[in-house]
């Protein structure tokens, strides 16, 4: 039987923010594909719960935002992109509004245009609009509605991508250039040929190699591997975010806990009820993710408590329904009533703020090949990312990617058919007890050996068994067909590996790496962590 082959002007990988505002921002005349591992909004957008900020009320800056996220990125931002992004966020989230996204109104903030800014970690004012506790929900759904409707985009839910297509893949081609991808489909089990003129990576990020994250099933690192595999840059992966607040609950063990209720005035307590954070941090509550997460960490090992409580019954509970709607609906299913009690939680891993490394325009080392959203490093997050930067930075990227598209489609023509995915040589699995443990045993040691404080010697253990494994899942890849799990495992070793390899080379203490063994911060490492691979070829000047 005959190879199925997609011929399609844009590619894209991935279906949340950074994937669905593409494609509706890409010219109707191009075709269109969306790519999404499972149904096409499930993933780390929809289930975003603060908000995205953006300068939007007459009193706050574009200035005092550059300024807030340099320092909460530890001064290893980039700040050109830093203020290019800063500067396109009103009109994205105007843009937003001509979508049809619903944020939250609240007529007494004249200054704002009526729309109720809330505040987050990080930030110095008023500056993230918001859709109640569910904006990421609001967002997601709102695009997949426009997206439906377009005639050009052609849809390709429960298909996952298995690497990229390059002209390496084209016998006696001496030109450089992405053009398209392997993909296979979940239904069928087939995999498929996707050829296109531009491929973008829009795949999230990475925090399924944790243990314990507040990010869906599909957050398996699958861009970045493929980019690093395909010979693109990698930058600061040793920065991943963990969120300070993830509810602690056996039935709940990725339910996020909005960073808002800090900012409308939550308090983290110790079991006893004493109140904590003000012995770290001048901001309390209100300091940057990294810092609230390791006061956190740091308590709970020395007491030897399972979780820290956060308590914000001390507004009124009309207030706490109204603004926070759907913690309030998913505590109270668990038993907890946030209107009288305080909210168990723990740390988690939530955010990858390093990946694939991006110029201005989204683009990628590899020609044809652009990234946008978690899987891109773009500079503007640096060591930590400030709290609800994430959505606006989507939407940015996916803009200058589209701007550029458009640019250069007239120039760009289809490559010939690459060849056909081959299995001849490869056989059912006969094992799969194989991928669930090593799954298992690598989301353990990256949580033990390389999450939220490091030292040198447990990095070097987590780089030996890493090591391993990827030597187990290289030979078990080759040799069998592949699956979902498959690809994933083999995604998330790859992207591990990276992390791991980050944190050896970084010496010092910044942002979200803190190690006991450097944990001071070393003014002389200011610039990213750049991981090279094999294959890379420096890309010409445009």
């Amino acid at each position: 039987m005959p190879a199925t082959v997609h011929r399609h002007d844009v590619l894209i990988l991935g279906s949340g923010a950074a994937g669905l505002s593409l494609a509706l921002r890409l010219d109707p005349d191009l075709s269109v594909a969306v790519v999404s591992k499972r149904e096409l909004v499930e993933g780390s957008t929809l289930y975003a719960q603060g908000g995205i900020s953006a300068v939007l009320d007459e009193h706050d800056s574009i200035e005092s935002h550059v300024q807030d996220t340099l320092k909460a990125g530890a001064h290893l931002c980039d700040r050109e992109m830093v203020r290019m992004v800063v500067e396109r966020g009103p009109d994205n989230i105007r843009w937003l509004l001509d979508q049809g996204v619903e944020f939250t109104r609240d007529e007494a903030y004249q200054s704002t245009g009526g729309y109720h800014l809330t505040r987050e970690g990080g930030h110095s004012h008023r500056r993230v609009v918001h859709a109640a506790d569910a904006t990421g929900r609001a967002v997601a759904t709102t695009l997949e509605a426009q997206v439906r409707e377009r005639a050009n985009v052609s849809l390709y839910e429960q298909h996952i991508a298995v690497d990229l297509i390059t002209t390496k893949h084209l016998p006696g081609s001496r030109d450089h250039r992405c053009l398209g991808a392997y993909i296979l489909d979940l239904g069928n089990g087939q995999v498929e040929t996707f050829m296109a003129r531009f491929v973008v990576l829009a795949t999230g990020g990475a925090n399924k190699v944790y243990l314990y994250t507040s990010n869906p099933d599909v957050s398996t690192g699958d861009g970045i591997a493929m980019a690093w595999r395909a010979g693109c840059r990698v930058a600061n992966m040793e920065f991943m975010q963990f969120h300070p607040t993830c509810l602690y609950h056996p039935e709940a063990r990725s339910f996020l806990i909005t960073e808002a209720l800090r900012g409308e005035g939550a308090r983290l307590l110790l079991p006893d009820g004493e109140r904590f954070m003000p012995r770290f941090d001048e901001r309390a509550e209100l300091a940057p993710r990294d810092i609230v997460a390791r006061a956190i960490d740091h308590e709970m090992k020395r007491i030897g408590a399972p979780c820290v409580y956060l308590d914000i019954s001390h507004r009124p509970a009309e207030f706490i329904v109204e603004h926070f709607p759907t913690i309030h609906a998913r505590c109270l299913e668990l038993g907890i009533d946030i209107t009288r009690e305080p909210i168990p939680v723990v740390p988690a891993a939530h955010y990858t703020c390093g990946g694939v490394m991006v110029d201005s325009h989204a683009r990628t080392d590899l020609p044809g090949l652009y990234a946008s959203g978690e899987t891109a490093y773009t500079g503007l997050h640096g060591a930590n990312r400030m709290a609800s930067n994430s959505l606006l930075e989507c939407l940015v990227y996916s803009e200058r990617a589209a701007e550029d598209i458009a640019r250069l489609a007239p120039k760009v023509e289809f490559a010939p058919d690459a060849p056909e995915w081959d299995e001849s040589r490869v056989t059912e699995p006969d094992e799969e007890v194989v991928v669930t443990h090593n799954w298992e045993e690598l989301r353990r040691f990256m949580w033990d050996y390389v999450g939220i404080v490091r030292t040198t010697k447990r990095l070097r253990r987590a780089k030996r068994r890493a090591d391993l494994l990827a030597h187990e899942v290289i030979e078990y890849y080759a040799n069998f067909r592949v699956s979902n799990d498959l690809i994933e495992l083999r995604n998330l070793l790859e992207v591990s590996d990276l992390i791991i390899q980050s944190a050896l080379r970084r010496r010092e203490s910044r942002g979200l790496h803190y190690t006991l063994d450097f944990p001071r911060r070393d003014a002389s490492q200011r610039t990213p962590t750049v991981l090279i691979p094999d294959r890379y070829v420096p890309r010409a000047r445009h």
